[in-house]
């Protein structure tokens, strides 16, 4: 995991190296994610986990991240964000549509 932002200003939070080994990755794709105020906490933190983490598309054309594992944020409250919800990625349509395409 990368502590510092490159030099085009981002910083690698989380990263998938087992998946990089296990399957040939033919495309890449950047994508936002829908976070609560805890998760973006416990991220800065560097505490993250994408071992057991897919990607799943629904009916109704949303793409989620299911399986990833982000810990409770340590000086959180009562109200802390469930460890692996889901979570929705942010794509343009256009790439969702692509992605269902290919996967059907």
């Amino acid at each position: 995991m990368d502590k510092k932002p490159g030099s085009d200003g981002t910083l690698t939070v989380a990263r998938n190296k087992k998946a990089n080994h296990d399957y040939a990755i033919e495309d890449c794709y950047e994508a936002g994610i829908a976070l609560t105020g805890t998760e973006v906490k416990s991220l800065r933190e560097g505490r993250a986990s994408l071992a057991e983490a897919f990607v799943n598309i629904d009916r109704r054309g949303e793409i989620w991240l299911e399986g990833a594992n982000i810990p409770e944020y340590l000086n959180g409250t009562w109200n802390n964000h469930a460890p692996k919800r889901k979570r929705k990625l942010l794509l343009h349509a256009i790439q969702i549509a692509k992605l269902s395409r290919q996967i059907e």
